[in-house]
């Protein structure tokens, strides 16, 4: 068992076990036995932290069965390797080494000092960011459905979005709250937080205890620091001009708000488009040029050691300089006036081949069993489905089984990554000094 295949294997157990509750009759609200591809389809997009569904999690699942996600879907968050850590911490184990080697790989950083601190800074922020989240989302439920399932409602809304789960309790998502700026400043804020990446919170942490001390020595923060948190900044920039660019004339959208609001549900959808699945409009309504911005903007997706999907930010930003580095006739690609390492520009090339690759496989896959669809919508739903985000035109329910199956399998792939997938199949590779003489070809 190499350490891809216990991630890969981790995540797998963990949805046959959802899978086998979300059938018992306690899980549903009619006390009957679970369909099982609701269940596995269930299961799988909770434990991915996707948000896709088949049927209505808030009418169709019982408190228990919905408690089964709420449970799925946190330690799909946090992952499974994280999850494990914590429990052999409790039980007052020390690390080996496979298991700090495991953390490295599940957060892309060489994190083999002080592991036993990191996840516990991991738990801590987390619970945090959770429970503030659901102390403030109760001044918006409990008025209107009183203490019980007001408070049920926060908690269920506030660990979906700090885990960019995107599963909610209205049948409408959050459609009905696109005017309502506590749920449109908090769900937001809960995802960014969320899918910013661990590391980046501890960092930003760091540096406001040394503000607030008044220490004399200056704190650098990495690179990793400033490249998530501006191109993030930029993305949520970006993607709020547009969406109110193009959704500003839509009667379906954005046209029967006001000013204020079309900027509130404009910049919702900027913020939950790259990793949550929550909506504050009808994306089934959306225009074209609408639709294929949020494509894009799930595609590039979270943060690295986040709780959300997609390519990455620091993947496309390193695209993006390699592109600036060609037009610019430079042999190097520079971030912030240091040198991204080739390892490192190969890899962001073979995470963005190998998701567009598998993108283009299913939804061709789709689109042949399934030719009463448009093209669009499969195409929609697949990259949702690949990047663990959760949002839907509609069309998930109506898929048949086969198509389900096959949005199952990337939602798994995306929540896993592409690279550790084919690691764990092909296994560790052996060494070689073998090289190889250079010789060019054309290229564009």
């Amino acid at each position: 068992m190499t350490i891809a295949r216990t991630i890969c294997g981790g995540f797998l157990a963990l949805i046959i076990v959802g899978t086998m509750l979300l059938m018992m009759p306690f899980a549903t609200v009619a006390g009957t036995w679970n369909s099982f591809i609701v269940a596995l389809f269930t299961s799988t997009s909770a434990v991915c932290v996707t948000g896709l569904a088949v049927v209505d999690t808030g009418s169709y699942f019982s408190f228990w069965g919905q408690l089964t996600i709420l449970l799925l879907f946190q330690v799909g968050g946090l992952g499974y390797m994280m999850t494990t850590t914590f429990l052999i911490l409790l039980l007052g184990r020390k690390f080996d080494l496979r298991q700090k080697f495991a953390i490295q790989e599940s957060f892309d950083r060489p994190f083999l000092q002080g592991s036993s601190n990191l996840v516990r800074s991991i738990i801590a922020t987390t619970m945090i960011f959770e429970i503030t989240g659901i102390f403030l989302l109760l001044s918006v439920f409990v008025p209107q459905y009183g203490w019980s399932q007001g408070l049920w409602y926060a908690i269920f809304h506030s660990i979906s979005a700090w885990n960019n789960a995107g599963f909610g309790l209205f049948s409408d998502s959050l459609v009905g709250y696109s005017s309502d700026w506590i749920v449109n400043l908090v769900i937001p804020g809960l995802i960014i937080f969320g899918g910013i990446g661990y590391q980046v919170i501890i960092e930003m942490y760091l540096w406001l205890n040394n503000v607030i001390k008044r220490k004399a020595e200056r704190f650098c923060f990495s690179l990793n620091f400033k490249v998530v948190v501006s191109t993030t900044i930029l993305l949520l920039i970006v993607g709020t001009a547009a969406f109110l660019l193009t959704e500003l004339n839509n009667s379906a959208t954005l046209q029967p708000l006001n000013f204020q609001d079309k900027l509130l549900a404009a910049w919702f959808q900027s913020a939950t488009t790259r990793t949550a699945g929550f909506n504050s409009i009808d994306l089934a309504n959306m225009t074209t040029a609408g639709l294929f911005i949020t494509m894009g903007l799930m595609f590039i997706g979270a943060s690295p050691s986040g709780t959300g999907g997609g390519i990455k930010t620091t993947t496309f930003r390193i695209m993006y300089n390699s592109t600036k580095s060609v037009l610019q006739g430079k042999n190097e690609v520079i971030l912030y006036q240091r040198e991204v390492p080739s390892t490192l520009i190969l890899k962001a090339v073979a995470v963005v081949f190998g998701t567009a690759a598998s993108i283009v496989f299913a939804t061709i896959l789709i689109s042949s069993i399934e030719p009463q669809f448009d093209f669009l919508p499969i195409l929609f739903e697949v990259i949702s489905a690949f990047a663990t985000v959760g949002l839907s035109t509609g069309i998930t329910s109506s898929l048949g089984v086969a198509s389900k199956v096959i949005l199952v399998c990337s939602m798994y792939v995306g929540r896993v990554s592409i690279l550790i997938l084919i690691a764990a199949i092909i296994g560790d590779h052996s060494p070689s000094n073998l090289q190889y003489p250079e010789e060019n070809l054309l290229v564009g």
